[in-house]
Formats: structure tokens, sequence, C-alpha cells
């Protein structure tokens, strides 16, 4: 997510509060529709952060009708599922904690991304806000690790790819591999530590999936 006051913010507990284990992520898996279980599918996933990466960046959006993807989202899910590799969504929504969305609404505006896309195989929700203490609020690697978990894919098999450093940050802690897509309001800080930065979503899926596939198989 774009919105630097939501997904930059540090994902630890206050100073002097513990963390809070019994806060966890929302997961909806959908299944990999038969994809991964072809015969030699690879065993490998590519989680896209949302708001600012998949969707365009409405801040605290709660209407599906606001709903636009990124150019080039469509194509780039399309090819990642003609790999086989299974694709998900890790996502921060501060906006439930702030009182400002409601889990029905967040809901909403995932299944209509899964009504443009086709449905993902995996929804990996974090509604804390950043004083919560939770483990699940990128940067931090919650989402990364239950949404691998979901899919039955290792950490070290997925990609995830992102517009900001806390994306890349949580993938990193994850033990999976980080795609930086820099937009408008990525800082220039965090373009520069990136450990792979890609100009759109198709060049950050062939990069994927030359990281993820054989020689030969990544064209």
């Amino acid at each position: 997510m774009t919105l630097p006051t939501d997904s930059t913010a540090p994902a630890g507990p206050a100073p002097g509060r513990p963390a809070a284990d019994g806060l966890l992520p929302w997961i909806r898996a959908t299944g990999p529709a038969g994809r991964a279980d072809r015969p030699g599918a690879p065993r490998a996933a590519v989680l896209f952060d949302r708001d600012g990466t998949l969707v365009h960046d409405v801040p605290y959006n709660g209407d599906p009708g606001a709903v636009r993807p990124v150019a080039g989202a469509s194509a780039a899910v399309a090819a990642l599922r003609s790999a086989g590799v299974r694709v998900g969504v890790v996502t921060n929504q501060s906006g439930v904690a702030r009182g400002l969305l409601t889990r029905r609404q967040v809901d909403a505006v995932n299944r209509r991304i899964d009504a443009l896309l086709g449905p993902l195989d995996v929804w990996a929700v974090c509604p804390h806000g950043p004083e919560d203490g939770c483990r699940c609020r990128k940067p931090a690697p919650g989402l990364v690790l239950a949404a691998c978990r979901a899919l039955g894919v290792p950490p070290r098999r997925a990609v995830v790819i992102g517009d900001i450093g806390s994306d890349g940050a949580a993938a990193e802690a994850a033990g999976a591999f980080p795609v930086l897509v820099p937009n408008p309001v990525t800082r220039a800080e965090e373009t520069a530590a990136a450990r792979t930065v890609a100009k759109d979503l198709a060049e950050a899926v062939r990069t994927a999936l030359s990281h993820l596939l054989p020689p030969g198989r990544a064209a």
C-alpha cells in the first residue's frame, strides 16, 4: 500500500508493550485450481502487495466500485498462472484497526479484484494498526509466512512484488525474494535500497519467473 501513514509505520509493538501473539492475519485460500498439481508444475508462489502494486491506491478503500487494476495487472497474473505458479496477495489494511473499514468491506474489495483478475489462490490481510504489536503487519514477515503456509509453498520458493520498502523487508524477513515496482510515492531511498527493482509489473513477473523456474522455463 502506498499510503505512508499505513504501510511504512513500524510493525513492532510500541515501547513497553509486548508483542500480541493473539493478533492473527485474515487468510482466505481459494486453492490453486489444480495448477500446482499438474505433472511438472513448479511448487512456487508470487505474492503481490495490493494497493499501489496490483490496483491503484485508494486510501482506506471499502468500495469495490473504486477498484482499478494497474496497467498490466491482468497480463501479469495470467502469465504466472500459465507458468503454474500460485498467485496471492499480502496486504496491510490498518483502516480496520482505525475504525475506517469493516472486514465485510475489505472482503468486498478483495472479491472485486478476484472478479477482475480471476480468483487468486490466497489472500493474506493484516487488519491491525502500527501500535498493535502484531507479527503480520509488513515489514514483519507474518503475512508472507501465512500465505506460503496456506499454499504449501516454502518461503524460499516465493517472490513478493510490492511498491514500498516494507514489502521488500517483509519478503526478506520471511526468506522470500523481493521485487520492488516503484511508483510516484515510492521514496528514493527505498528504491536505492531495494534488492531488485522492476519498471513495471511485466518486468517484475519476468524477474519472478526467472528466479523461480528452471532455465528455459521462464521465457
